[in-house]
């Protein structure tokens, strides 16, 4: 197993959890609780976050034994390992066994590749058939807010849609258009994407795709409701 690393991707998640994160500092309340993270990877995006805002702190969660490892060692080389760490385990697992969720923020960019079933290059990147099944499951554990990663070619209606059924606004997201890399472009990958696509469930071109770090709430204090901006920054009609 390898550490799946984009700098283009991890970039913006790393800005877009920032930035939403600071903008609605007040009605998260995240500096009273902090934040927990579905999903590592090699931790440099977020502990920039972190090392930007003195008084975050996160809790993370990464099924990948690799990953942890390097997160640990790139959260200590930023000198944040006081408020960034890292726990080997399944997410939801965790969360249950604690009897809920301990904080009312979880940020994550999660596996979002669509394809028939796991036997990919990267299995670890596996979202699904559509591409959105930890999506939805994160939408289905309880957390007030959701801040994660939406891929226009994983079904981006039916994660909106699942999220207004569980009582979440999109108060706001970050869009940006993202090539397609090797493992989306793998030709059992792409010609799946197609058929998403062409099926009303997705967005792509010959070229690539666009991603939106997006923020669930259903926090009151939290205000406005853009789930149909979201779309169609996706290139989705609605």
């Amino acid at each position: 197993m390898t550490c799946f690393s984009s700098a283009d991707e991890s970039a913006h998640y790393g800005f877009s959890v920032c930035m939403l994160l600071e903008q609605y500092r007040d009605g998260l309340r995240w500096e009273d609780d902090g934040v927990v993270e579905l999903g590592t990877g090699d931790a440099t995006a977020i502990a920039d976050v972190v090392t930007a805002l003195p008084e975050l702190r996160v809790h993370s969660y990464d099924i990948s034994a690799p990953s942890v490892v390097q997160a640990r060692k790139n959260i200590a080389a930023r000198g944040v390992d006081d408020r960034y760490t890292v726990e080997l385990g399944d997410f939801f697992d965790q969360a249950d066994a604690v009897g809920g969720p301990p904080v009312g923020t979880v940020i994550s960019n999660p596996p979002y590749i669509p394809a028939p079933d796991r036997d990919i290059l990267m299995p670890e990147l596996w979202g699904g058939v559509n591409g959105n099944d930890l999506v939805l499951q994160l939408l289905k554990s309880g957390y007030d807010n959701v801040i994660t990663a939406v891929a226009s070619y994983s079904d981006p209606e039916a994660t909106v849609r699942t999220a207004e059924h569980h009582g979440y606004r999109v108060a706001n997201f970050l869009a940006v258009g993202l090539d397609f890399g090797p493992y989306s472009s793998e030709p059992k990958v792409r010609e799946h994407i197609r058929r998403l696509c062409a099926d009303g469930h997705g967005w792509a071109d010959d070229d690539g795709y666009m991603v939106a770090v997006a923020l669930f709430t259903r926090t009151d204090a939290v205000p406005g409701n853009r789930a149909d901006q979201l779309l169609r920054a996706l290139q989705l009609s609605v």
